[in-house]
């Protein structure tokens, strides 16, 4: 496969192998998704206004503990939860079904499908980078918001396992995982598709690990190599042993093999609707309203 294949531009992935990971993904949210929303749900402080409608996307593989945070900070909110999979919306249910005496004692019950109106907040921790099209997410996520609604979203940036990646280069081997979608990319297409004025962030969170098999654990429960020129085959016991050893390398003199995270925070208002101006135009009272709403910064 040439480098120049458009398929080899960030998102790099292999549409079949990320249905199939999909499917199997387990229903439950890996460390890294937790502490990446407990640090997003931090900037909830900063809304002037605090949303109180609000849809929270995959959650189950985002974070449920972070789901929980934000439900705490937003106490009077009410949330709707969104899954493609079955077996993720089951456990959602499983975790999240409110309870006859909730009920009566005031809490909102979570809701378990798509918002039947225009919400205030999409909360989307860490999973657009498992789209194989991020602009027709982020329009999804526009749609479900009104005119003063936010998104606030993370996902990996291209510094992710930036070790992994040079040690397979130097080895000859394939992409270890997919590339990554820049910040400034990201900022673009949420303009692109209906958002004003977006603030983008990033930080690089370094984990260490005590042995290869540790790392391999951890990458094995974000995800998988979904890269589209990834090795065809499957790999041998030896390629495994020879990779456990070659990541052990890695190791500083502390005995510590320490990977690169790069996480990116996105912050975007739903811009007012624009209107088209004929020398004669109807324009209805919705419409006027929305237009002359400014977000609320």
């Amino acid at each position: 496969m040439s480098l120049s294949d458009s398929s080899l531009t960030p998102p790099t992935l292999d549409v079949r192998a990320l249905a199939r990971w999909n499917h199997r993904a387990p229903a439950q949210s890996p460390w890294l998704h937790e502490e990446v929303g407990r640090r997003m749900q931090e900037r909830l402080q900063w809304i002037v206004k605090p949303p109180q409608t609000w849809m929270d996307w995959e959650p189950v593989r985002g974070g449920m503990q972070a789901h929980d945070l934000v439900q705490q900070r937003l106490p009077k909110s009410q949330a709707w939860l969104v899954h493609a999979q079955a077996h993720h919306a089951q456990a959602a249910k499983q975790r999240w079904q409110t309870s006859v005496w909730s009920r009566l004692a005031g809490a909102k019950a979570v809701q378990f499908q798509e918002p039947p109106f225009e919400v205030d907040m999409v909360w989307a921790n860490m999973g657009l980078h498992w789209a194989v099209n991020p602009p027709a997410l982020i329009r999804q996520w526009a749609e479900h918001l009104h005119a003063q609604g936010f998104v606030m979203f993370s996902c990996f940036g291209p510094d992710t396992l930036v070790q992994l990646r040079r040690l397979h280069a130097n080895m000859g081997w394939p992409a270890p995982a997919q590339e990554f979608t820049d910040m400034h990319d990201l900022g673009d297409m949420l303009v692109a598709q209906g958002f004003a004025e977006p603030v983008m962030d990033m930080e690089h969170i370094r984990l260490q690990f005590a042995t290869a098999e540790r790392a391999q654990q951890e990458l094995r429960e974000l995800g998988r190599n979904l890269h589209p020129a990834r090795f065809a085959g499957l790999r041998g016991r030896q390629w495994h042993v020879q990779w456990l050893q070659a990541v052990q390398g890695l190791a500083n003199s502390e005995g510590a093999i320490e990977l690169n995270f790069e996480i990116i925070y996105g912050h975007a208002f739903k811009a007012p609707p624009k209107m088209k101006v004929a020398q004669e135009t109807a324009i209805s009272l919705k419409d006027m309203r929305q237009a002359l709403q400014k977000p609320v910064p």
